[in-house]
């Protein structure tokens, strides 16, 4: 909106569009740089994620549960349903060598399940379409009926048939 109306003017935005100047200012500088620009407060608050902290169990955690999920059967969501729940997913960590200390509690670790995108979700079976008898046979005589219920100028009026009246 800057660049837009107010030419790269930080005081003439805060004039018209009554935005403050330094946050005018900081988003010229990261539109300019390409860099994001964070404040102390968020750069150094905070603690960091489980995943940022223990890279090697993280990376662990993630084949783990891609070994227990499976692919949805419709295959529109590109998603994965697990069957893998947090008390599994700590013991299979603890069977690949992951120190005791790195582990998190079972409700953080159903917390990063969900982050990584590993739903536990009841896996559904896709159910086979069923090819009836009776489906085709009423389909055969479609044509049939077609005939007896349409007099020939229609169908040749709806491009139904080649018959010359």
């Amino acid at each position: 909106m800057t660049l837009k109306y107010c030419d790269g003017n930080a005081r003439r935005a805060e004039d018209l569009l009554g935005w403050g100047r330094q946050n005018s200012e900081v988003g010229l500088a990261e539109k300019r740089t390409g860099i994001a620009c964070l404040s102390l407060h968020a750069a150094f608050s905070g603690r960091p994620r489980w995943e940022e902290q223990y890279p090697e169990a993280a990376q662990a955690l993630r084949e783990l549960a891609l070994a227990h999920s499976q692919q949805d059967p419709t295959f529109r969501p590109t998603v994965s349903y697990t069957r893998l729940t947090a008390k599994t997913a700590l013991e299979g960590l603890r069977q690949k060598g992951i120190e005791e200390a790195a582990l998190p509690a079972p409700s953080t670790m159903a917390v990063m399940l969900n982050r990584l995108g590993f739903r536990l979700q009841h896996v559904v079976k896709r159910k086979p379409l069923k090819n009836l008898p009776e489906t085709d046979a009423t389909f055969d005589n479609v044509e049939v009926v077609e005939e007896l219920a349409f007099p020939v100028w229609y169908r040749i009026f709806e491009g139904r048939s080649n018959a010359i009246l």
